[in-house]
């Protein structure tokens, strides 16, 4: 594997970082062992690391640069400028956790994204003043940091209706693909489950969303971040990052996490690298050393102890009731000095060492390998297709509540319209009730998959995570959420049209219900693909609310119910023809007035018949031969909102930083 490629022996001249005297013995856990036995060492060095704040500038440049969310490393800015990080340099080692600590806003968020390849790209670039290297090698790609880098996000962004064992598990579908045979897998993800002592809740619902959709309340929080590591560490990493792991958590749960993270280190042998507020004495035990940062700059890098002695240089006593680090947070600024004049002989050692070994990814890569690599980097089409519809029929499956009222929801709405429309005549009064029949069904049935958005924006979550890591193409999610949800629509179509149409007596034939009820189930195909697509637009449920709202009412406006087609004012005309309702409304009137029907009388005047059922279409202005050209236009819709809900995912997915 590439990962393995990079496991040389580690520098002595990077080993500036040793573990304190006060860690809590070795106890790392032999889960890991009998299908990893022998990991490699692992030495993450990172050399004038700087980062511009894209909210300053000056003129359009710096509004732009807002507008983009743009970082550049062009140059160096000094220590205490404008920049998230300022020439920040440090090293990490295998079995050793370091912590970045610093007052809110010091940039530790932001020093974690850009390590895990969610920056720009700039901050990367292999320049000589900006340089981040595993054992000696460059890293100069942030694909290769996304591949090399475990990232554990503050939030817990994970499905609530799987349980522990089926998230670790489709993890590890994905992340290991072809490397492991479906055993080997599933020993891994049961040893894992040991190793972070998961077993017991193994078969417990994440949980996490207050019970959404019926789903029990979930593991406690400790064990959720334990399953945000699993997922993380599956596919075993050089490299584990995690964005304040404890926050949230109470000090018993924190200190569990931490003691696990010590433990997952040294017998993975992994770089782990947190970012922390405020430990106490005890949690100071489990780490390693410390990076420091105030406003974007290093104040101190170094072990508690090296800590303690530049407080003392600086001629600070540390009281009984504070601990080095205490204090440290309250003279970020002397220690910050006190480094830029006693901390530059680390920069310039890292700095050297990675300038002379310095391999460039892109010249690694190129030609046909680089695209061998990215198209082999996946699992094949129908696993990732296979896999992502037993998740999602899962999900939905367990979601009680939202499928009992669609079902409910179709049956009362079938039965309701039925009793209202009951038996209608075919006269001309018949004529004007049908075509109300089947313009409220439409509104109906059109704004009856809404329920489904609050899901589908925590979902969201879940793939722009997992898309980040690559653990999928996101198209193969499109695919599978379609295939998961045609049959489950067409119950649901079945369920509203069979009450309906034979209560309302509309024309009674099983070909023509047939077509009746292939044009309900294309209906909610329709919907649900427009509510999948303002989903992957909307920020929250509000917006997304009313931008389905305002779809269907201007769709519904242009339908040609309301106003005919030649009244439309002909800058609007263009809404008749990309309205979602003119096409299931037309193919509804074809169906019931066309084929046979359409030469059966719907007005008499003294014995002789003055309007048949083609009369009906043909004032309306619609031709009996575009049956099936609407089913096709339907359709065109239901694939259209989908791939446009694909393109949308697809530029989130490249900005994200989950």
């Amino acid at each position: 594997m590439e990962d393995l490629s990079l496991s040389s022996e580690l520098d002595p001249a990077l080993l500036s970082t040793s573990t304190s005297s006060s860690s809590p013995p070795d106890s790392a856990s032999p889960s890991f062992s009998f299908y990893h036995p022998s990991p490699p060492n692992y030495t993450l060095a990172v050399s004038n690391l700087s980062c511009r704040d894209p909210r300053r500038g000056s003129g359009g440049a710096g509004l732009l640069s807002s507008l983009l969310g743009s970082f550049s490393t062009s140059s160096p800015p000094a220590t205490g400028g404008a920049g998230l990080l300022n020439n920040v340099s440090f090293t990490a080692s295998s079995s050793q956790i370091l912590a970045v600590v610093g007052p809110s806003g010091a940039g530790k968020s932001t020093l974690l994204r850009i390590l895990s390849g969610r920056g720009t790209g700039g901050e990367i670039a292999a320049r000589p003043h900006a340089v981040v290297s595993v054992n000696g090698r460059a890293v100069t790609s942030r694909a290769r940091l996304r591949r090399m880098c475990g990232f554990v996000t503050q939030d817990d962004n994970l499905l609530p209706l799987l349980t522990v064992r089926e998230t670790i598990l489709f993890a590890a579908r994905f992340r290991l693909r072809s490397a492991v045979t479906a055993r080997e897998r599933g020993e891994r993800v049961e040893a894992l489950l040991q190793e972070l002592r998961l077993s017991e809740v193994a078969d417990s619902y994440v949980g996490g969303c207050g019970g959404a959709g019926g789903a029990p309340r979930g593991v406690s929080g400790g064990e959720r971040k334990r399953v945000s590591i699993a997922v993380d560490i599956v596919h075993d990493p050089p490299v584990l990052l995690l964005d304040e792991p404890t926050s949230g958590l109470d000090s018993r749960s924190a200190m569990d996490v931490l003691s696990l993270l010590r433990d997952v280190a040294r017998a993975r042998r992994q770089v782990v690298v947190l970012s922390i507020h405020q430990p106490s004495y005890r949690m100071l035990a489990y780490i390693s050393s410390l990076l420091l940062l105030s406003r974007g700059a290093v104040a101190h890098f170094g072990t508690l102890k090296s800590l303690e002695h530049s407080l003392s240089r600086l001629g600070h006593e540390i009281p009984m009731q504070l601990n080095p680090l205490e204090l440290a947070m309250e003279v970020t600024e002397q220690l910050e000095a006190d480094h830029a004049r006693f901390g530059a002989a680390l920069a310039t050692t890292i700095h050297q060492h990675q300038h002379n070994k310095v391999i460039d990814d892109e010249d690694e890569s190129s030609g046909a390998g680089e695209h061998e690599h990215e198209h082999g980097y996946y699992c094949s089409r129908a696993v990732e297709v296979g896999a992502l519809a037993v998740r999602c029929w899962r999900t939905m499956h367990r979601t009680r509540e939202l499928f009992a009222a669609r079902a409910a929801q179709a049956v009362i709405a079938g039965l309701g319209l039925g009793s209202v429309y009951f038996r209608i005549r075919p006269d001309p009064e018949g004529v004007a009730l049908r075509l109300g029949l089947f313009a409220f069904s439409l509104s109906f049935l059109l704004s009856s998959t809404v329920e489904a958005l609050p899901i589908l924006l925590h979902e969201r979550r879940v793939l722009m995570r997992e898309a980040s890591r690559r653990a999928y193409r996101l198209s193969s999610y499109v695919v599978a959420n379609a295939l998961v949800f045609a049959p489950c629509l067409l119950a649901v179509s079945l369920l509203f049209s069979a009450p309906v149409y034979f209560l309302a007596g509309l024309r009674a034939t099983p070909l023509a219900f047939a077509c009746f009820a292939l044009a309900v189930w294309l209906i909610v195909l329709m919907a649900s693909s427009l509510v999948l697509f303002l989903s992957a637009v909307s920020p929250d449920f509000v917006l997304g609310n009313s931008l389905i709202c305002m779809s269907l009412g201007v769709f519904f406006l242009f339908s040609g119910y309301f106003i005919p087609r030649e009244s439309i004012p002909r800058y609007w005309a263009f809404m008749y023809y990309v309205s979602m309702y003119r096409y299931p409304l037309d193919l509804l009137l074809i169906n019931e007035y066309g084929g046979s029907s359409s030469g059966r009388c719907v007005a008499w005047a003294g014995g002789v018949c003055l309007r048949t059922g083609g009369d009906v279409l043909r004032g309306r202005g619609i031709d009996e031969g575009m049956r099936w050209v609407n089913v096709g236009v339907m359709l065109g819709f239901f694939v259209l909102y989908r791939v446009m809900c694909w393109a949308v995912l697809v530029r989130r997915a490249a900005k994200t930083t989950l």
